[in-house]
């Protein structure tokens, strides 16, 4: 990067962070640290929710998973929409009149304390995995940048988000991430339309996404229903559906976005602002990652798009092999490059359509032989999927000085804002469904103060450790939405069953959410089926289950609530 961009990346950065802090004023117990002191508007709290869940993920790893994969990733979120109105309806009026910090508590009303403790339990191992990929995001922007191992990119990103979130708390988590998404969106729709600027002359928006649908990337819509299929319109609406509703309506990183907010009202005006925002806003995303895979059409790409794994390589003694893959793969790309021309210059030609499948077949095929040399070069690396690179090298490699500086710092601020959410929710339930209710009832709000900002530390250096292992995970984006789809399930049919059944008592539900969490785990791991589905199979078994088990356990009176 140049001065210019360093010096773009470092302003908005530390501007951003002493904003937040400036905002969030001095924290004096619980209330203040852990949900704002329930004073947020409702813009407030709808950027915060959409920013928690748009982590560095989304914005490094879509774009390249619509270059390699297209478009019908959006499908994923086609089930939001209808998750935000069942927790309008339901979830929102529930907790904010029970007054609690985390869902968790209200488990313990409505049915006993094991519940409560198997939930929060759940959460915290999800939630402690996931954070990691999201601290793992950035660090490859920095150990791209710098030509330095991931590992200590991510010890730095990982302490300096763990500094933060301690200081502040989550009303400078909430303060922060409203500018945070403000920035984010200039700046990706700036990419965007420099994408299409950066194409050749007669190349225009129109004529990119022609090519691009030739090429099997504008696969938006797939209506046939596959239940091995990860995204159709069903998995999005079913599987989707569920998942979302469990994320955002059970998963404290997000319940503690939306009890920010100073009314029901509120609360519910900025859960619809997501609901509403989302899907466009993923829709441009994978949009960007298909302009780039069009771009690349026209000006050649790198053989493997992660720098270092390239330079180490370059230094060992499969180099030679390594630089005449290098050679093949410009000489397919030059054959590409002439079909494409043609077809554009041309009468668009099925001949020169075929020419270019068959060139981008050819590059398809040297690129997995220089995947095999870079697994033999370093035994310990998994480094057969670079999509997380795609969009950051062309980023560096192709927008204007100052520009680069600010899309690598919208990086940066999406990882900071939904890691610190993620950090401030671990530790909340920490201390509010274990500690403060379990080992210590009576403490103090200055000692419960302190354990909640030693239990951030403690889960930082949590998903520091998760976020070593997470290069091994293929595309991150996937990556965090299948972790959570092996768990996500259980959850929400726990809190249906509360929510919903009220005959279903404490025992019967704890039973059943063991048995359905040990199932979902044994189809997530042996690939029974795509992914997405184990969010409705998870929540429907929990339903089932407790209510069978409910006829054949001994009664006990239950809690309405």
């Amino acid at each position: 990067m140049s001065l210019t961009d360093w010096i773009v990346l470092g302003l908005t950065l530390s501007g951003i962070v002493i904003y937040g802090i400036w905002k969030s004023g001095k924290q004096q117990n619980i209330d203040q640290f852990l949900v704002g002191g329930r004073s947020m508007p409702w813009y407030t709290v709808g950027l915060s929710v959409m920013a928690t869940q748009a982590s560095a993920i989304t914005f490094l790893s879509a774009p390249g998973q619509a270059f390699s994969d297209g478009m019908r990733f959006v499908q994923f979120y086609f089930g939001l929409p209808l998750a935000m109105i069942v927790l309008c309806i339901t979830f929102v009026p529930i907790f904010s009149r029970l007054k609690v910090y985390t869902a968790y508590e209200f488990l313990e009303q409505r049915f006993d304390l094991k519940t409560r403790a198997l939930t929060a339990f759940l959460f915290l191992i999800q939630r402690g995995l996931s954070t990691g990929i999201t601290i793992y995001a950035p660090s490859i922007i920095l150990s791209a940048i710098l030509n330095i191992n991931v590992v200590y990119t991510t010890l730095f990103i990982g302490g300096l988000v763990i500094f933060y979130t301690v200081y502040g708390g989550t009303k400078a988590v909430s303060y922060t991430q409203l500018m945070q998404m403000s920035i984010i969106f200039l700046g990706m729709f700036v990419a965007g339309v420099l994408v299409v600027h950066l194409l050749p002359a007669g190349v225009g928006f129109g004529k990119a996404l022609h090519l691009a649908g030739k090429l099997g990337r504008m696969n938006v819509i797939d209506w046939k229903f596959d239940i091995n299929n990860r995204y159709t319109v069903w998995s999005g609406l079913i599987g989707g559906f569920f998942l979302q509703l469990s994320y955002f309506g059970t998963d404290q990183s997000q319940v503690g976005r939306y009890l920010t907010g100073s009314s029901i009202g509120q609360s519910r005006l900025g859960l619809i602002m997501n609901g509403l925002i989302k899907i466009p806003m993923q829709f441009l995303i994978l949009l960007i990652g298909v302009l780039v895979f069009v771009f690349y059409q026209f000006n050649q790409p790198p053989l493997f798009f992660n720098n270092y794994e390239v330079q180490q390589v370059k230094q060992s003694s499969y180099a030679n092999e390594y630089n005449k893959l290098e050679k093949q793969y410009a000489d397919a790309f030059e054959q590409k490059k002439l079909a494409a021309n043609a077809y554009f210059n041309g009468n668009r030609s099925q001949t020169d359509l075929i020419a270019m499948k068959h060139a981008d077949s050819v590059q398809t095929g040297i690129r997995s032989k220089a995947i095999t040399i870079i697994k033999k070069t370093d035994s310990k690396s998994d480094a057969t999927n670079d999509t997380n690179y795609v969009f950051l090298n062309f980023v560096t490699h192709n927008l204007p000085r100052g520009l680069i500086g600010l899309l690598i710092a919208i990086v940066f601020l999406a990882s900071m804002g939904s890691t610190a959410s993620a950090l401030n929710s671990l530790a909340s339930t920490t201390v509010v469904d274990i500690y403060k209710r379990i080992i210590n009832p009576s403490g103090s709000d200055k000692t419960y103060l302190n354990v909640s900002r030693a239990a951030t530390v403690f889960w930082g250096i949590v998903c520091i450790g998760m976020a070593l292992y997470a290069g091994k995970m293929g595309n991150l984006l996937e990556a965090v939405n299948q972790l959570g789809s092996y768990i996500y399930g259980t959850i929400l049919g726990v809190f249906v069953v509360a929510f919903y059944l009220k005959r279903i008592r404490g025992n019967a539900v704890f039973i059943a959410a063991v048995i359905t969490e040990m199932i979902i785990l044994w189809m997530g791991l042996t690939n029974q089926i795509a992914y997405l589905w184990l969010n409705a199979i998870g929540c429907i078994s929990v339903i089932i289950i407790s209510g069978l088990l409910n006829l054949v356990l001994p009664n006990k009176k239950t809690c309405e609530v």
